[in-house]
């Protein structure tokens, strides 16, 4: 009877030693990986097209995108493409262990497609101010929230103000005006205000 017990507390043993060996892998690979995706040349290393495009345009003198010009106010490609607070970033971490996953075992493709688009609550993190300004200059922000609301058709915050696309009116806060425009009438023609 002894011998059973010696032996099944050793195995307890060595299963508890890997189990504790495993959870310290894992935190030590998920304070690694917070680290490392800090960097933006360490998201472009895998997400090689076009992100580095991204990340050689964000080092130019002057911005050419809104992406560039948050980069010269030194945010970084995670401060947007992760939620707001501990969830998201450990959301966005998560994404980034299983794209690094598929990227060493070979299963990735190029261009790196975005499997979750940036939400509302990216940008809002930073720019929470927005929605509060009450004047005619900022309606479409104050009302977007009401439209989101009543229709799934709704704008988003990406569909104005596109970080990557460097054909944006620097003037303008590098918005696209044509593109902008169409939105601005979609907002109008579900308010009933057509112009």
């Amino acid at each position: 009877m002894r011998i059973g017990t010696t032996t099944f507390q050793k195995t307890a043993l060595v299963f508890g030693g890997l189990v504790a060996l495993g959870a310290l892998a894992l935190v030590a690979g998920g304070l690694s990986g917070a680290h490392l995706e800090n960097r933006d040349t360490f998201c472009a290393a895998c997400h090689s097209q076009p992100e580095s495009a991204f990340v050689t345009r964000s080092l130019a003198a002057s911005p050419t995108d809104l992406a560039s010009f948050h980069r010269a106010k030194a945010v970084r490609c995670i401060d947007c493409h992760s939620g707001p607070g501990v969830m998201g970033r450990t959301s966005a971490l998560a994404l980034g262990a299983r794209d690094a996953m598929r990227y060493f075992t070979g299963r990735f493709t190029q261009p790196a497609p975005l499997t979750r688009s940036i939400a509302d609550t990216q940008c809002t993190k930073c720019h929470a101010e927005v929605a509060n300004r009450q004047n005619f200059q900022n309606h479409f922000h104050v009302f977007l929230a009401r439209w989101q609301a009543q229709s799934p058709g709704a704008a988003s915050c990406v569909r104005c103000h596109e970080s990557h696309i460097s054909d944006g009116d620097v003037r303008i806060g590098f918005l696209n005006e044509a593109r902008t425009t169409q939105v601005c009438q979609a907002c109008h023609s579900f308010a009933g205000a057509d112009d």
